[in-house]
């Protein structure tokens, strides 16, 4: 059964985007060998939109935007945008190590209450045991 989402970010200078994740945004991370980290997201969503082209994004979201930018700011953090108002929610942007962008923004939607696994929304049926005669 999946589990999660596996996202990944490709670019000519890893080490540094790994320390930036790592030390600025502060994610939780296993080394599975040679600086290699793979980090732990505290939730995942998906989303799929109309595109007359194929891509994809990365967006992280946040409760509250104002005090996300002056957290990540005081750890170094640069900001490419200022803060729009979406439909979806407040949005801005910020700059990572090897020319990677990614979006912030406070959804205006209400986000679902996490379960623990896709299994813990689906009831189980348990298995009685059955005796012989």
């Amino acid at each position: 059964m999946i589990k999660g989402l596996h996202a990944l970010l490709y670019t000519p200078r890893p080490e540094e985007l790994r320390a930036f994740i790592r030390d600025k945004l502060r994610f939780p991370f296993t080394d599975v060998g040679e600086g290699w980290l793979i980090f732990d997201m505290p939730e995942a969503d998906l989303g799929c939109h109309p595109s007359d082209g194929v891509s994809h994004s990365i967006s992280f979201y946040c409760d509250d935007i104002k005090k996300t930018i002056e957290e990540l700011k005081s750890r170094g953090v640069h900001f490419t945008t200022g803060v729009s108002d979406e439909s979806f929610g407040l949005v801005t942007h910020f700059q990572m190590p090897g020319d990677v962008e990614v979006q912030l923004y406070e959804p205006k939607y209400q986000k679902r209450a996490r379960s623990k696994s896709l299994n813990a929304r689906t009831p189980r049926r348990r298995k009685t045991k059955t005796t012989r005669r």
